[in-house]
C-alpha cells in the first residue's frame, strides 16, 4: 500500500472513495464544485491510500485555516477532513498510515497545531487528538420567553446606546456575513477563519453554503454590521443555525429577536457555547432547555513548545510538564513558566508536576478543558497537592473556547 499526495486529476477518485467509506453514494463533482461540501477542498493537501494495483482504499485531507488562541493570537493551522477508510480495508493499518503520514507532512510545513472534527469520539484519541471546545442546543418555548429586566446596568455612562436589527435573505448578505464572522472570530478563543473561497464557492454548511435563509443582521449604534443570526422556520419550530456577535449586547438583541417570531411555537439555537448567559436573562430560568452537548473541536499539538509559547496567558505560574507522545514515540519534559501574560517552555530534568498523554494536552490547551477534571478522571497524574489548581488557572481562556464553523 502507498500513501501519496493526489493531485486536480484525482477529485473524482478521492470524493469517490470517500463517499463509499461513508456508505453513501456521490454524483460527479461539476466543473466548479460550486455548492457542494468538497468545493473548497485543497487537492495539494489531500491524500490518497492506494493498493499495489493502484486502487484507492482511503482518503484524508486538510484545509488551511488560522485558529484563535487564548489572548485573540491568530495562528495558522490545518483542518483535518475526510478521513476515510473503504470497509474492506479497515483494521489493517490504513488510517493509521495515512494520519501518520498526514503529521509527517504538517510537521514539514512547519505547523505545530492540528485540528479535526471527530465523527466518533472513539477514534482520534489515539493519534494525539484531544476535545478542546465543546458546543450545546438550546431550545425554549416562546410562551416563556420572555426577558427579565437586567439586575445591572447594561452600559457604561456616557457610552453610545442602542443597536437594531434587519432582516435579509441569505443570497443578498454574503459579504456582510463574511465581515462580521471575521471580526468575530479573531476575538473568539477556539474559532477558525472561514477563507474567502468558502464564502465564494458556498462550500460547507449554512451560511458560508448559500442554501436559502432567513438572515437577521445586528447593527451597532454607529451602523456598523456586528452580529446577524441565519434561521429558518419548519412547521412552528424556528431553527437559528448560527448566531455571531461580536459582544454580548448584539447576541441579547438578536436573541430578543428569533425568541419574538410571530407564530414560532419554539426556537432552537444550534452550537451555543457552554454557560451560555440566556437562561439568566429571561423571567422563567427553566425556559432555556439545553440539549445535544457535544465535543466539537480536536486539538493536536505538534511543537510542544512553539504550541505553549504562542497563546495568550492571564495567570502567573510554574509548571513541569511531563508529556508523553505514544503514536509519534516521543516523550519531553517541558518547564512552563507563565510571566506577564507571556510563557517561556524549555527542556528540563526537574521532578514532574503533572504526567499526561499529548491528547490530554490538546484538550485543555484552549482553555475548555479543566485539567482538573482530566486529574479526577484518571487521564492526568498530579504529582503534588496544589497541580492541578494551578493548572486550571495557568490554561483558562479569557472566555469560553468556542467553534462554529463545520469543516
Amino acid at each position: 500500500m502507498e500513501i501519496r499526495s493526489t493531485t486536480d486529476q484525482d477529485l473524482d477518485a478521492f470524493v469517490a472513495t470517500f463517499h463509499t467509506a461513508l456508505g453513501r453514494f456521490s454524483d460527479a463533482p461539476g466543473a466548479d464544485g460550486g455548492g457542494v461540501w468538497w468545493a473548497a477542498t485543497e487537492m495539494d493537501r489531500n491524500l490518497l491510500a492506494v493498493t499495489a494495483d493502484g486502487r484507492p482504499v482511503g482518503t484524508a485531507g486538510a484545509y488551511t485555516f488560522e485558529l484563535t488562541l487564548p489572548g485573540q493570537v491568530v495562528v495558522p493551522t490545518s483542518g483535518v477532513t475526510a478521513v476515510g477508510v473503504l470497509p474492506t480495508h479497515r483494521r489493517q493499518g490504513v488510517l493509521t498510515a495515512m494520519m501518520r503520514h498526514q503529521l509527517a507532512e504538517l510537521r514539514g510545513r512547519g505547523e505545530f497545531l492540528s485540528v479535526l472534527l471527530a465523527s466518533e469520539a472513539g477514534i482520534y484519541g489515539r493519534f494525539g487528538y484531544g476535545p478542546a471546545t465543546y458546543t450545546q442546543r438550546l431550545t425554549v418555548q416562546r410562551h416563556q420567553a420572555a426577558f427579565a429586566a437586567p439586575r445591572a446596568v447594561r452600559l457604561a455612562a456616557g457610552a453610545p446606546a442602542g443597536g437594531s436589527v434587519e432582516l435579509f435573505k441569505r443570497a443578498d448578505c454574503g459579504r456582510i456575513l463574511e465581515e462580521v464572522y471575521d471580526r468575530y472570530r479573531r476575538a473568539q478563543p477556539g474559532a477558525l477563519s472561514r477563507p474567502r473561497r468558502w464564502w465564494e464557492l458556498g462550500a460547507g454548511q449554512v451560511p458560508t453554503a448559500p442554501t436559502a435563509r432567513h438572515v437577521a443582521v445586528h447593527r451597532g449604534a454607529d451602523g456598523t454590521p456586528d452580529g446577524y443570526a441565519s434561521y429558518s422556520m419548519d412547521g412552528d419550530t424556528l431553527t437559528v443555525d448560527e448566531t455571531i456577535a461580536v459582544d454580548d449586547a448584539g447576541y441579547t438583541d438578536l436573541a430578543r429577536f428569533v425568541l419574538g417570531h410571530d407564530l414560532a411555537a419554539q426556537v432552537v439555537l444550534k452550537h451555543v457555547p457552554a454557560e451560555h448567559p440566556l437562561r439568566w436573562q429571561l423571567e422563567d430560568f427553566r425556559a432555556v432547555q439545553p440539549g445535544g452537548e457535544t465535543d466539537w473541536l480536536w486539538v493536536r499539538l505538534l511543537d510542544v513548545p512553539r504550541a505553549l509559547t504562542s497563546r495568550g496567558w492571564f495567570t502567573d505560574g510554574e509548571l513541569v510538564l511531563d508529556v508523553d507522545d505514544p503514536f509519534l514515540g516521543e516523550h519531553h519534559r517541558h518547564l512552563l513558566t507563565v510571566r506577564d501574560g507571556k510563557a517561556e517552555c524549555v527542556p528540563t530534568d526537574r521532578e514532574p508536576d503533572l504526567s499526561l498523554d499529548i491528547r490530554d494536552l490538546g484538550a485543555v490547551y484552549l482553555g475548555g478543558t479543566a485539567p482538573s477534571a482530566l486529574v479526577r478522571a484518571g487521564h492526568v497524574l498530579a504529582h503534588r497537592p496544589g497541580a492541578a489548581a494551578l493548572a486550571d488557572a495557568l490554561f483558562r481562556a479569557e472566555r469560553t473556547p468556542h467553534c462554529l464553523h463545520w469543516f
